[in-house]
């Protein structure tokens, strides 16, 4: 830390932005983690000496000791995960797609369902999150959605969040009041940065032109301005309609395929992911990561860890961190006992 700050007081550092933007981030980063530690550290030098000389008979001067210590160890569970996140690309940006499972305009809901919950959490969190494609359902909801989450360890956070999502409710489209199942897939990928390179054939492109889809209205572009790329070598595909620009709309596609082949290359590199990757499990019944169920009672359950909450609404409404710290302690336990 001290010598990326000498660095960045140094006059030729900022001659390119590039490099200086880069150490900027690295010394923010560092700063997130070692300036909470040394608070933490504080408190806790401060609560074992008050603890020696409180008299067990204070209650009131106990209870307070209790409370710091609890504070103390939630600012730790905090601190604990960035040290979790040190994979090259946890610190970045994250690349979220949505996928409407079999079942028509009950998936297509429950997608629009798991987009606003992942929105409301961006939010929560602070950070900047963008549509980058949609194609809505025929009745209701979307069918696929691709947007980018961009702040600090956003990727880091939200891979904890790829797999198959099944909602169990009463249908609000069933005239009858019947019980019906949907599933939707979630995957996410790094926002990768001009750190990480990735090598592409422009040969090995095909690039289609397609006019953007939408509801209607004035923001529905009337030009061929939507880019599709298919990496041929792969079948990797990849869109972009948010922009009316067909050139912005090809940079931000080519972003998308950049950040699916490094994550397709990270992945296979780990075997254990690798197969998850390269045959995907069918969006049905028995591969779902969480299941969300709102009738006959309200449960929200991650099956791979256990974790669960009859607080179904809170967690729609973007409340899932439990579920993503204890999904990713886990993994870092699994690690550290194979090494």
């Amino acid at each position: 830390m001290k010598k990326l700050e000498e660095e960045l007081n140094s006059p030729d550092v900022w001659k390119n932005q590039e490099k200086a933007d880069k150490f900027s981030r690295e010394l923010r980063l560092l700063r997130s983690v070692v300036g909470p530690y040394a608070e933490i550290e504080k408190k806790v030098r401060s609560i074992r000496e008050l603890s020696e000389i409180v008299e067990a008979e204070d209650v009131e001067s106990v209870r307070s000791l209790m409370e710091e210590a609890e504070e103390v160890s939630l600012e730790i569970d905090g601190l604990e995960f960035k040290c979790i996140l040190s994979d090259e690309a946890d610190k970045n940006g994250a690349i979220v797609s949505i996928n409407a499972g079999a079942g028509g305009t009950e998936s297509c809901d429950w997608a629009g369902m798991l987009f606003r919950m992942y929105s409301r959490y961006a939010e929560e969190h602070r950070y900047k999150f963008e549509v980058v494609d949609q194609l809505g359902g025929d009745e209701a909801g979307i069918k696929s959605v691709t947007f980018m989450v961009k702040g600090d360890y956003a990727y880091g956070y939200l891979k904890a969040e790829t797999g198959v999502h099944r909602l169990v409710r009463i249908s609000p489209f069933d005239s009858n009041k019947r019980r019906h199942t949907s599933f939707a897939s979630v995957d996410v990928i790094p926002d990768i940065d001009k750190n990480i390179k990735v090598e592409i054939n422009e040969t090995e492109l095909k690039i289609d032109t397609y006019r953007a889809s939408g509801a209607g209205g004035q923001h529905v572009n009337v030009t061929d301005s939507a880019v599709r790329i298919t990496h041929i070598p792969t079948g990797i595909i990849v869109q972009c309609q948010k922009e009316r620009s067909q050139h912005k709309n090809k940079a931000t596609a080519m972003k998308l395929l950049k950040a699916r082949m490094y994550e397709r290359e990270r992945r296979r590199q780990k075997e254990s992911l690798s197969q998850s990757y390269d045959e995907k499990k069918r969006i049905e019944w028995g591969s779902q990561i969480r299941s969300y169920v709102l009738h006959p009672y309200k449960m929200v359950k991650d099956h791979r860890t256990g974790e669960e909450t009859s607080n179904a609404e809170k967690v729609l409404d973007g409340d899932i961190d439990r579920f993503i710290e204890r999904y990713l302690k886990k993994v870092a336990r699994e690690v550290a006992r194979s090494m």
